[in-house]
């Protein structure tokens, strides 16, 4: 089928999109929560496949393997542009001052929040603030974060792994909540 749509077979794409929509959208929504985004994926990659079915290597893997992981990385990127748009709006507004909060006492509380999450991250290890700062506030992965560092994607992992353990335990100490 992938062959007769690098010939532009537009039938072929008709049947491909027939067979593995269904499934497509169901991946895609799973990943990223929300049916029109998902949508706007397999638009996207459907595309993608008219455009590029001659680059599928059968010796690599299967049609469906091949489609489903161009829907599930285009599902991922969608997810992590859309959570580094999040970060972007929320440190925007945080440079501007929250000035359009009325109640000041919820400013007060977002503002010692914020103060106890910088605190917890502070007063970890740098190795393990690195990883964590990497991952949450630029959106990287463990594998991106080792290759940005330079090291065993294994090491970043641990670090990771100690340094969320450590923020957890720290966080109920910093807010008064543990005995």
């Amino acid at each position: 089928m992938l062959e007769r749509i690098a010939g532009r077979d537009a039938h072929a794409l008709a049947d491909l999109y027939d067979r593995y929509a269904g499934v497509s959208l169901a991946l895609a929504g799973r990943i990223l929560g929300d049916r029109s985004e998902a949508e706007d994926v397999l638009q996207i990659v459907f595309t993608r496949v008219w455009q590029d079915a001659g680059r599928y290597d059968p010796s690599k893997g299967s049609a469906t393997a091949w489609l489903l992981s161009w829907i599930r990385n285009g599902a991922i990127d969608r997810l992590r542009r859309r959570e580094a748009s999040h970060r972007a709006a929320l440190h925007t507004a945080d440079a501007a001052g929250a000035a359009a909060i009325p109640d000041d006492d919820v400013a007060l509380d977002a503002s010692q929040e914020r103060e106890k999450l910088a605190r917890a991250v502070a007063g970890l290890p740098a190795d393990q603030r690195q990883v964590i700062e990497l991952a949450y506030f630029e959106g990287l992965t463990q594998t991106q974060i080792a290759q940005k560092l330079g090291e065993p994607v294994g090491t970043a992992k641990t670090r990771m792994r100690l340094g969320m353990n450590k923020w957890r335990q720290a966080l109920p100490v910093l807010s008064g909540e543990a005995h």
